[in-house]
């Protein structure tokens, strides 16, 4: 099978310094020593599973393993390529198992992810996975919802101005467009649409169903009542 020899594609590369590295590069070994041959695994996205990503490759080539990914996001895919993991789709193959990070986890195992971007195909992937595993380092963790992070949430561009009005409903304190740092304007996801970033005084159990019902709401970057299983170190 002939590959492309251009730099580009075997760069592997974060776009921004990866905090809490060396807890995160723990967690990463602990999912890679997860990887049986054969394996459809889903990918999520964000600094942990980019070194996980790095640590299954590595798994693989020792152990001479056949190993599929399911991608959450395009960032996913290139790795991936660069390391010569196989990728599929949800369209071809079910995941055997998947893994994430997040953005913050309270005591119930509820989650707020999407700072990536990637929050709609990563909730895809999520429940079409019978076993996820979270990789968290001792930061994510907090009391309540919402004590780091606001919550993201992809938005159809039509629908912008109707959806902040709807949130006047929910307790929230800012609502802001989500800008890019590389190309002028605000960021555009995969699928072509907007970021809100979106923070509330307080999250209650049903704002993932809520906010859901909401014409124009995509996404959210609630994860609430999942059944995942954290991955950490102490």
């Amino acid at each position: 099978m002939s590959k492309w020899q251009n730099s580009l594609a075997a760069t592997i590369q974060w776009s921004n310094d990866i905090s809490n590295k060396d807890a995160k590069e723990e967690v990463a070994k602990k999912v890679a020593e997860r990887v049986k041959d054969g394996d459809v695994i889903g990918v999520g996205s964000g600094s942990t599973s980019f070194l996980a990503v790095q640590a299954i490759a590595k798994k693989m080539k020792y152990h001479h393993l056949s190993v599929t990914a399911i991608p959450t996001s395009h960032e996913v895919e290139v790795v991936c390529a660069a390391l010569n993991i196989p990728t599929t789709s949800l369209t071809s193959q079910k995941p055997d198992w998947a893994f994430d990070g997040a953005d913050e986890v309270d005591e119930q195992r509820n989650l707020i992810k999407g700072r990536g971007g990637a929050m709609f195909h990563e909730k895809l992937v999520m429940a079409s996975s019978p076993e996820n595993y979270i990789l968290v380092d001792p930061s994510k963790f907090v009391k309540v919802l919402g004590e780091n992070f606001a919550v993201p949430m992809e938005v159809d561009a039509r629908a912008l101005h109707l959806v902040e009005h709807q949130l006047s409903d929910f307790p929230v304190e800012e609502v802001t467009l989500r800008q890019a740092e590389s190309k002028d304007g605000p960021v555009i996801t995969e699928a072509g649409n907007l970021i809100i970033d979106v923070r509330f005084a307080t999250i209650e159990d049903d704002f993932e169903t809520r906010l859901a019902a909401i014409p124009g709401i995509i996404e959210t970057g609630l994860f609430m009542g999942y059944d995942v299983e954290l991955l950490t170190v102490q």
